[in-house]
């Protein structure tokens, strides 16, 4: 399957190495193939064409312009946040083609839990050995291909088991979380009728999910929040150093930073959070 667009603002860079999804590889001819959901895809661009070619588990232009967020207006999005201040200029202009994927709920909820305190290429290689262990494999191109395991997938699986994959102290959180998920404590169904202190307030009811957690799986799954602010340590940098300007940065406070997002990006936070953490930590 085939589906090709003419595209101003997608960058394959921008999107699949800014921070949001941990299954998109690079390719030697600079194209980038992943996997999510049943599919299978390979996307590369020449000029403003985009092309995804791959296996689709349904019609391939509706998933793409689903998951990638094409009927999204960004050129808006980018144009008001310029406006707020110099920083956000420079860094949208720098970050010009990300996108914010719709990326499965479940599947953000595990990955971000991995993601606590480890580096992108251990991410990554625990959810390819997690998706590999439990996962279906897809054959495409004569490559073998793997999803990502549903929470009936994961049920079974023992702490141990988790630990054998090379989690560590995550092997408990996972277990957890899948259990809670799997019996109905916590409806990821429901989360999407709910306003964005509501849902976070039942994520952060799982293992392993603290705040920060919590805000990215709002912000780049299909719940789509966009008036949430991840703060890990890079932003907090970013923060101190564009705004706030103490000499200690670790005397920075959450507190100050969500009250500085709130009142300077209202409820286009999230973006804002993307576009100066992707521009700061790539020209550090």
């Amino acid at each position: 399957m085939t589906y090709t667009v003419d595209l101003d603002i997608f960058e394959l860079a921008d999107i699949f190495d800014c921070g949001q999804c941990f299954r998109w590889n690079k390719e030697n001819d600079g194209s980038y193939t992943g996997v999510f959901k049943g599919n299978v895809l390979n996307v590369s661009k020449k000029g403003k064409t985009v092309t995804f070619e791959g296996i689709c588990d349904g019609d391939i232009e509706k998933i793409c312009r689903d998951y990638f967020d094409l009927d999204r207006d960004y050129t808006e999005i980018r144009n008001k946040l310029a406006q707020i201040d110099d920083n956000l200029k420079t860094s949208v202009e720098y970050g010009k083609g990300i996108r914010i994927l719709n990326q499965d709920l479940w599947e953000t909820i595990i990955s971000f839990i991995i993601s606590a305190n480890n580096n992108i290429p251990r991410i990554k290689g625990i959810i390819e050995r997690l998706s590999k262990a439990y996962g279906k494999k897809i054959l495409w191109n004569g490559k073998e291909y793997y999803t990502f395991p549903t929470p009936e997938e994961l049920s079974k699986v023992s702490v141990q088991d988790f630990r054998n994959l090379g989690l560590g102290f995550r092997d408990v959180r996972l277990y957890e979380t899948t259990h809670k998920i799997i019996n109905k404590e916590i409806d990821l169904e429901n989360l999407k009728n709910l306003n964005t202190h509501e849902a976070r307030e039942e994520l952060l009811k799982l293992s392993g999910v603290g705040p920060k957690v919590a805000d990215c799986i709002l912000l780049f799954s299909t719940l789509k929040r966009f008036d949430v602010f991840p703060i890990d340590v890079w932003v907090r940098r970013v923060m101190n150093e564009l705004y706030i300007k103490k000499e200690d940065e670790t005397k920075v406070t959450k507190k100050e930073i969500q009250k500085l997002a709130d009142s300077k990006f209202g409820n286009m936070q999230g973006l804002a959070q993307q576009y100066l953490f992707y521009w700061k930590r790539e020209t550090a």
